[in-house]
């Protein structure tokens, strides 16, 4: 009997200490848990102006699913690309630098050459332990770049800088004889059918990704839509949708456009197709967020929304088929004005930072991937960009920043604008059109639409930002 108690007080005193080693273990898996590093998913728009988004103002787009990230975001209202064409915008941010490379600006055509690690932030984000993915528009060279670059996956990125259709064929031109002069995209011919629509392909792959990644690892998966970028093409249901509700809308003594550089600016977002497009851009946003609460994975995911400049509202000496209106900001794609480079920018890590509104600090895209391997290895790299992650922790504000662009690659035949640079330091922003050999200045906070040039009004300004212009251009 006493052995049989004895017996009975081990198992007991067992029972107690497994009881306890299991709770060790349950707070050891929470740690590890906490510890373990976010996913990073990277929404970029091609083309998307910052006043297309309902959340921003827009009355006849409707983004729902866009309008709630924003909500749920720190959002960073006072955001720029670096350059208001696509090329030299994706450059900056992929590098984290001005896209000047010996005082010229990379374009079509150009081929990201050989970046070192120590200045390559994909690669240190891969060297943090993260798989890295890449997903539609690259135009910075072919898949092979993309993959030097650090990219250890993709699909649908190459060299084409727009689709030759949106609809099925996708690499097949819907007028004239169905041949095109375009790139055209890798993967996605192969992988659809008669009816589908690019867009719905690309997030239907991107959520494959996500679903049947490496689980024992975090991902970096950028999504780079070709949409809203020309050709403007879209659902049937959708387009007639649109132009029933366009047609009701009251624009009142709105003009349709206007005056600008070598053409006009559209001055209305009266386009039906690119209405659709905006939309089903913005279901498909809404299709990838779903998931990552599906998969239980919203917690642990930084999502990042932006778009790569401003929407393309100008034309110039040859008249176009424009998409959409920037205003009340002044022009869009291709000119330095406010419509041309101002972007949303949105930041949610759900539960790490706070949902809220920055109108202050002044952030570019070329600050986007230093932030994201600051977040990944509390690593930075020798680059102009530098880490938001003070300003997403609510630790700072840059409102007194000073940032630089150069537009060297005018276009004023396709977009009306010409050669020009400009400087923005706090609230002041002057713009030198410098062939032509004028300037104008600006006071950005109370006048974003740009209307007030204070050149003529502060010269003694004027001149100070114009001379630390052109000597920020000499380091190029």
């Amino acid at each position: 009997m006493k052995g049989y108690r004895f017996l009975i007080f081990i198992g007991i005193i067992g029972l107690v200490l497994n009881s306890c080693n299991s709770t060790t273990t349950v707070a050891e898996e929470e740690t590890q848990v906490l510890d373990k590093k976010p996913n990073i998913l990277i929404i970029h728009v091609d083309d998307l102006g910052f006043h297309d988004l309902s959340c921003n103002g827009s009355q006849i787009y409707q983004t729902p699913n866009i309008d709630k990230l924003a909500s749920e975001s720190v959002v960073l209202n006072n955001a720029y690309a670096n350059y208001p064409r696509c090329v030299p915008s994706r450059y900056a941010m992929m590098t984290g630098d001005y896209p000047i490379q010996n005082g010229d600006v990379p374009d079509d055509g150009f081929k990201m050459d050989h970046v070192p690690e120590n200045k390559n932030f994909v690669k240190n984000i891969k060297k943090a332990g993260y798989q890295t993915a890449y997903f539609g528009k690259w135009h910075l060279g072919d898949e092979m770049s993309l993959k030097e670059f650090g990219y250890e996956f993709s699909f649908a990125a190459g060299h084409a800088g727009s689709p030759i259709s949106f609809l099925y064929p996708f690499n097949q031109q819907k007028w004239g004889n169905g041949k095109s002069k375009k790139t055209p995209i890798p993967d996605v011919d192969e992988v659809s059918k008669d009816g589908d629509y690019l867009m719905d392909v690309m997030t239907e792959n991107v959520m494959s990704y996500i679903k049947t990644r490496d689980k024992n690892k975090p991902f970096m998966a950028m999504f780079s839509f070709y949409a809203v970028h020309q050709p403007l093409e879209a659902k049937e249901k959708d387009i007639e949708r649109n132009q029933e509700e366009i047609r009701n809308f009251d624009f009142g003594n709105q003009p349709e456009y206007i005056k600008e550089g070598t053409g006009r600016t559209k001055m209305r977002q009266d386009h039906p197709k690119y209405a659709a497009m905006v939309e089903t851009m913005d279901e498909n946003v809404g299709k990838l967020l779903q998931l990552l609460k599906d998969l239980q994975i919203e917690d642990n995911t930084i999502v990042v929304f932006s778009s790569d400049h401003g929407g393309l509202s100008n034309d110039g000496t040859k008249e176009r088929d424009l998409a959409t209106t920037n205003f009340p900001l002044r022009a869009g794609k291709g000119w330095l004005y406010e419509g041309g480079i101002k972007v949303p920018l949105f930041v949610k890590w759900k539960g790490q930072f706070a949902a809220r509104t920055d109108e202050e600090s002044l952030v570019v895209l070329m600050d986007v991937f230093p932030t994201l391997l600051d977040v990944a290895s509390k690593k930075s790299l020798e680059t102009e960009g530098k880490s938001f992650l003070p300003i997403l922790d609510n630790k700072e504000q840059w409102g007194n920043r000073t940032v630089f662009w150069h537009s060297s690659k005018a276009r004023p035949v396709n977009t009306g604008d010409t050669k020009s640079s400009a400087i923005r330091k706090g609230d002041y922003k002057l713009i030198n059109w410098y062939v032509e050999g004028r300037t104008e200045l600006y006071n950005i906070s109370k006048d974003p639409s740009e209307s007030h040039n204070l050149s003529g009004e502060m010269p003694e300004l004027a001149n100070s930002l114009l001379t630390e212009l052109n000597n920020w251009k000499t380091k190029f």
